[in-house]
């Protein structure tokens, strides 16, 4: 079973999403649409937990 995090989308003033991960500080990333942000912030999370082992 896979850990779930919860992810603050917001949408700035240039139109990108940006993914935020409360509980993982320093895991974040954007993106143009919520399709690939959803991705991007799927991988953001995968590299940062790899980066604490």
């Amino acid at each position: 079973m896979k850990p779930k995090f919860n992810v603050l989308v917001e949408k700035d003033e240039d139109g990108y999403y940006v993914a935020t991960v409360p509980s993982l500080p320093g895991c974040h990333t954007q993106a143009r649409s919520l399709d690939d942000l959803i991705e991007r912030a799927k991988e953001a999370i995968e590299l940062r937990l790899e980066a604490e082992k």
